[in-house]
C-alpha cells in the first residue's frame, strides 16, 4: 500500500460524514422518542433543530469534519509508514 493522497480520504470521510448525518436527522424524524439531535446541536455550530437553512449547514459542516479529518491524519500516517516500512 502506498501513500494516501489527503484529497481521497477527505473527500470519502467527508460524504461517510454527510451520509451518516442525513441518516441521523431521517432517524431523528421518523423516530422523534430517540432523537440525536441534542449531540448535532453541541458538534454542529449554528445548527438547530429543524429548519432546511439548518440542515443544510449541518450537512455542510459533517462534510468538512470530514475534510479536517482527512488534513490531520494522511500527513500523520504517512509520516509514520516512511519511518516504520522496511525498504523494499
Amino acid at each position: 500500500m502506498g501513500y494516501l493522497n489527503w484529497r481521497t480520504v477527505g473527500i470519502s470521510l467527508g460524504l461517510l460524514f454527510a451520509i451518516s448525518y442525513v441518516l441521523c436527522v431521517a432517524y431523528d424524524l421518523i423516530f422523534p422518542g430517540n432523537t440525536m439531535y441534542q449531540a448535532w446541536t453541541r458538534l454542529l455550530p449554528g445548527f438547530e433543530w429543524i429548519s432546511w437553512k439548518s440542515f443544510l449547514l449541518g450537512l455542510f459542516e459533517s462534510f468538512l469534519y470530514g475534510i479536517y479529518i482527512a488534513l490531520v491524519f494522511v500527513p500523520l500516517y504517512n509520516f509514520f509508514k516512511s519511518r516504520f516500512e522496511r525498504p523494499s
